[in-house]
């Protein structure tokens, strides 16, 4: 497999669409149903990642053969800790190992980024997700935010 993950900026235009996709896949999973495009638009615009940029976040998409196959993005939220945010790999890249490298990738960013710890929030439908964070060394923690779809939240330190 030729994989490669790069930094971007999120307003690129590989960075929108993948974001788009992401947004897509959660919010209709949330709803059990496909949203409509103006559902789909208005949740980019509620979380357009426009705080996953230098010098205090960073936006990663995976790239299998040349195209965006996924994505992980990561910012700062209190000094030393960062969030994991946006973990997404499109359907027909599922299993082939890109996620993992995605995470990987983040926690390399916010250790640039000054993190010591990383932490995230995510649902209960979002089991793989859970499965994945739980596998890669994140251990569940008490809730640290009020967040409307937050309902798990796991954290691990970055040595």
């Amino acid at each position: 497999m030729n994989w490669k993950i790069t930094q971007i900026d999120v307003a690129h235009p590989d960075a929108v669409a993948i974001m788009r996709a992401y947004m897509d896949e959660v919010a209709s999973r949330y709803y059990g149903r496909p949203i409509t495009e103006a559902e789909l638009t208005h949740y980019v615009a509620e979380e357009p990642g426009t705080d996953l940029v230098s010098p205090t976040g960073a936006f990663l998409v995976g790239y299998r053969d040349g195209e965006a196959a996924g994505c992980a993005g990561t910012r700062v939220v209190a000094p030393g800790v960062s969030e994991l945010t946006k973990v997404f790999v499109k359907p027909a890249h599922r299993g082939s190992g890109i996620a993992p490298l995605l995470v990987a990738a983040a926690e390399d960013a916010a250790r640039r980024l000054g993190a010591t710890l990383m932490r995230l929030d995510t649902r209960d439908d979002l089991v793989e997700a859970r499965a994945l964070y739980a596998k890669l060394g994140y251990d569940e923690v008490e809730p640290f935010n009020d967040g409307q779809f937050a309902e798990h939240w796991f954290a691990k330190a970055l040595s």
